[in-house]
């Protein structure tokens, strides 16, 4: 999952409201550049990552549909791929894997702590519900608290210290654009469908074998598992409130 360029801000994103055809022609002083401003924005978001939504960047996303072609060239001189899931509407940047040869990589990927892992993979299985359903992913700020809560040791004696964990867990999906609050509520969440294309059904399956157990026995060690996007690492994962680096994503 791209996650944008170090001299790239974090937080930018480009307007859901911003009107692309207003600047189409619009340049600066030596501009060299070979593609629409339009198309420019839309390559810039990709690469800030971590994903074009189309139910919220309409513009940006019927741009990508309409200059495909030009985006894939751009993205390729640098070793990335386009990854489109037109079903729901999402574009996002991805690695290119070529057998034989060791490519340079601009992206970077976000390390997770234990609690963070967790907190994705049970968001990852509210999609799976949701969409079996037919509905949309749909979570509450308290439901993720009582999930995370079962993985406090019984001996915690700094409970205010775990509650601070879980909460930094929900923010950080909030920031990989994870979770989106539902307008006019205070606690309620969709899920972005970008995480059932980011998480596969094999890393569902594979870590939630791996944290079942932890769940019910905190003092055991992690197993390892492995995905594309979701890689727990090799650290101890016995006392969550030390908080390893327990994935990426």
């Amino acid at each position: 999952m791209s996650l944008g360029e170090e001299d790239l801000d974090d937080d930018f994103e480009v307007s859901a409201d911003q009107d692309l055809d207003d600047d189409t022609d619009a340049t600066f002083p030596g501009d060299r550049g070979t593609i629409a401003m339009p198309t420019r924005r839309a390559l810039v978001q990709l690469l800030a990552g971590p994903s074009i939504d189309g139910s919220r960047q309409s513009k940006l996303w019927e741009t990508v549909l309409k200059d495909e072609a030009a985006l894939r060239a751009q993205l390729h001189n640098l070793f990335l791929d386009l990854v489109l899931d037109h079903d729901h509407k999402v574009a996002f940047t991805r690695k290119v894997i070529a057998e034989g040869l060791e490519l340079p990589t601009l992206l970077r990927k976000q390390n997770l702590t234990y609690l963070e892992s967790a907190l994705v993979l049970f968001l990852r299985q509210r999609l799976t519900q949701s969409e079996a359903q037919g509905e949309r992913a749909v979570i509450s700020h308290q439901e993720m608290v009582e999930h995370l809560s079962v993985y406090e040791r019984d001996k915690n004696v700094d409970h205010s210290r775990f509650e601070r964990q879980i909460e930094g867990a929900v923010e950080k999906s909030k920031k990989l654009s994870l979770l989106r609050k539902l307008r006019g509520t205070e606690d309620r969440y969709e899920v972005s469908p970008t995480l059932r294309i980011l998480f596969t059904a094999e890393d569902v399956s594979a870590l939630a074998r791996a944290y079942k157990g932890l769940a019910t026995k905190p003092a055991a060690a992690s197993e390892r598992a492995s995905g594309d996007t979701m890689l727990p690492a090799e650290a101890d994962a016995s006392n969550p409130e030390e908080e390893p680096t327990h994935g990426r994503i």
